[in-house]
């Protein structure tokens, strides 16, 4: 009989650790995986629900600016994508002004998709957008997040196989 094992086996030269699935969900018949979080599983993540709810113009430029820093730099915004940016302006007029503001939240919810391998398209992103605005802000979030905490907790370095 072999003894327990005392320890984790760590990452050794050659493997690949991907932050950008740190649940390691399934790929689903190779069409992608699901959301780390289901559309309504916001419960580890209520403050920015409720942000999401009365200003989703905040929230929304907080994860363009985060998720364009992971794709520009590989490494979490240290601002978090800051309280008020050019992306969240533009999103408050557009939603202000023609109540269209996740019209652009359409694009980014596609990027977030892309990037983590999520399956689905434009129109599931178009209607979820949409109709469940800050539902989906949160759901960017929390995989955005998930990303940036597997990256700072060292599990974010690609490595050749």
């Amino acid at each position: 009989m072999s003894a327990p094992i005392a320890q984790q086996p760590m990452a050794t030269q050659g493997m690949v650790v991907n932050p950008r699935n740190a649940l390691n969900k399934p790929n689903v018949d190779g069409k992608g995986r699901e959301w780390s979080n289901g559309i309504c599983g916001f419960s580890d993540a209520c403050g920015t629900c409720c942000v999401a709810w009365f200003c989703p113009c905040i929230i929304y430029g907080s994860n363009k600016q985060r998720l364009e820093h992971l794709e520009r730099n590989g490494t979490p915004d240290p601002d978090q994508g800051g309280m008020f940016n050019s992306d969240c302006m533009l999103y408050g007029a557009l939603a202000a002004c023609l109540g269209v503001g996740c019209i652009l939240q359409v694009g980014t919810r596609g990027a977030v998709r892309g990037r983590y391998g999520i399956r689905g398209g434009g129109c599931g992103d178009c209607f979820t957008s949409c109709c469940c605005t800050p539902c989906a802000l949160t759901q960017e979030t929390q995989e955005i997040s998930l990303e940036e905490k597997a990256i700072s907790q060292g599990q974010g370095l690609y490595q050749k196989a």
